[in-house]
């Protein structure tokens, strides 16, 4: 890896990290840059979701007033997580190499899909919210786990995934569903890091410089990430993610 390529995966980290905290796609600029400087797609993944667990935590403690009030909620949406991330992080594991390399050229339209229309989706759904229960109800948690089988597999987007689940059936503010949505992003993250140490192969170069640049990205992230325009940080998302479909496509 030369020192340009590592300058690249750090930035790339940085950025993830911020975006992670306000909206969740932070992959799609990490995995692309991981794959455009050489690292396999199925190990640049790998590396991308162990690395990313740093700033996934310093967005949850950037968050920590709104998760107030959330514990038992969470709780009870976070073993749907875990168990989600598990299934998705086995699935990775055991599925030949050329699957993912056809599958995530879609995944990443579908996320791209769900970034841009995420605003009309979330007031289309809380438009027809029917239920104020307050942990979501049985539904509810049944999407966390499907949400939780996708950030296992393939994590681009899974927050654009999660705040469309929480907020269109949670009575709350936006800024609360995105804290909870961190903290399940988080539980995530961090258990299919630990299934890909155990028996993954990592590129841990990578990993060091995703891990401390998106500690930074997350810790700036919550805190002035609500600032940023939402239409040109959606922009920048969708753009990556149309140049790393073409890669994976034409590679």
């Amino acid at each position: 890896m030369t020192l340009w390529e590592a300058v690249a995966i750090f930035a790339a980290g940085v950025g993830a990290g911020g975006i992670n905290a306000v909206v969740g796609s932070g992959s799609l600029i990490t995995f692309p840059t991981m794959v455009a400087v050489g690292i396999p797609p199925v190990v640049a993944n790998v590396s991308n979701n162990i690395g990313l667990v740093p700033g996934s935590t310093t967005s949850v403690l950037g968050y920590r007033a709104e998760l107030k009030g959330q514990r038992s909620r969470l709780v009870r949406l976070g073993i749907g997580s875990v168990i989600g991330a598990f299934v998705g992080g086995l699935l990775l594991l055991s599925l030949p190499a050329r699957t993912f390399d056809v599958v995530v050229p879609i995944l990443i339209g579908l996320s791209c899909v769900l970034v841009v229309i995420q605003p009309r989706l979330n007031g289309w759904l809380a438009a027809r919210r029917e239920t104020a229960h307050p942990h979501g109800g049985p539904w509810l948690w049944l999407g966390v786990l499907g949400a939780g089988a996708y950030g296992g597999y393939f994590g681009a987007a899974q927050g654009v995934l999660l705040i469309g689940l929480l907020g269109s059936v949670l009575d709350e503010d936006l800024q609360r569903v995105n804290a909870a949505k961190n903290v399940l992003a988080l539980l995530v993250n961090a258990t299919a890091a630990l299934l890909f140490v155990a028996v993954a192969e990592v590129d841990w170069r990578a990993v060091a410089l995703v891990a401390l640049g998106s500690t930074i990205g997350g810790f700036f992230g919550a805190r002035f990430g609500r600032k940023l325009p939402a239409p040109v940080l959606r922009g920048i998302i969708v753009c990556v993610g149309v140049v790393a479909m073409v890669k994976l496509i034409y590679a």
